[in-house]
């Protein structure tokens, strides 16, 4: 007879002599925090070993894990630290969320390329803190 039918079946035949309670669990807790997702790179950046390009939206596997400590929280929002490997040299770099800017901050191993607007945005706040503090004078 064929084995076919026998993938369909939902109910998986149990011993009479089955303990369910006999079988370990693990816990939460024990699993490890460290896991792999598919995410593509938040800005342009160069690596600092072999100095290759990786622009944004290259798609990686990078490692995620939560920020430890005091910095590992920003206003009851948790930052996240991602692992990159450079597509080259295989040299791993760290980027972490940044929630005050409502970005991303690069950590080591690579180097953040210069985004014109960003600066534009800078400089336009500074003008208006400026004005404003010439305004309470």
């Amino acid at each position: 007879l064929s084995n076919m039918g026998e993938r369909k079946v939902l109910n998986k035949y149990f011993p009479p002599d089955f303990d369910p309670s006999k079988i370990p669990r693990t816990k939460k807790a024990d699993l490890n925090p460290n896991f792999v997702v598919r995410m593509m790179l938040p800005m342009s950046v160069r690596c600092m070993t072999c100095g290759e390009y990786m622009y944004k939206g290259k798609k990686f596997n990078s490692r995620k894990e939560d920020v430890e400590g005091p910095e590992g929280e920003y206003l009851g929002i948790k930052i996240f630290r991602f692992y990159f490997k450079c597509i080259t040299c295989s040299a791993e770099f760290t980027i972490k969320t940044d929630p005050k800017n409502m970005d991303y901050a690069v950590e080591g191993g690579a180097k953040a390329n210069f985004v014109p607007y960003k600066d534009e945005e800078k400089q336009r706040q500074e003008q208006l803190d400026a004005r404003e503090a010439s305004e309470k004078d």
